[in-house]
């Protein structure tokens, strides 16, 4: 079954909006992003997943002057719909106050809700090494 285009440019739209929240310190809109219920997956970067809205808010508050200053979330793809849910994969840069820039992929499962879409489960993975870490064959 294939998603249709009004959909498909909504859950694109969603999963851009994480950035423009996040940076103007929106935190108290993060329903509008994320399900109540969404687990924030972060094992990659060696933290238990966050569970639920408030779970993301507070370790945002948290982390305070350490989160980035801009959040650019680029190359959304629309990878699968099967049963109700969507599969997302994109991209995301991190700038921080001294410059520094850092890279993540984002594999989300985003859900069509009775306010519309939101992300109910999200994987952040660093992005570390080139090639996702493959090298030459033979």
């Amino acid at each position: 079954m294939s998603l249709a285009l009004e959909d498909r440019l909504a859950v694109i739209e969603l999963v851009s909006l994480h950035g423009h929240l996040v940076d103007d310190g929106s935190l108290d809109r993060l329903e509008e992003l994320f399900t109540a219920d969404v687990v924030y997956d972060l094992t990659d970067f060696g933290q238990e997943p966050l569970s639920g809205v408030a779970a993301i808010r507070e370790a945002a508050w948290e982390l305070g002057a350490g989160n980035p200053v801009a959040h650019h979330v680029t190359n959304v793809v629309v990878t699968a719909w099967v049963d109700g849910r969507v599969q997302v994969r994109s991209k995301g840069l991190g700038v921080k106050a001294d410059g520094s820039c850092g890279s993540v992929s984002y594999a989300d499962t985003v859900v069509r809700t009775a306010d519309g879409w939101r992300i109910s489960h999200r994987r952040v993975s660093p992005r570390r090494t080139p090639l996702g870490g493959m090298t030459k064959p033979g």
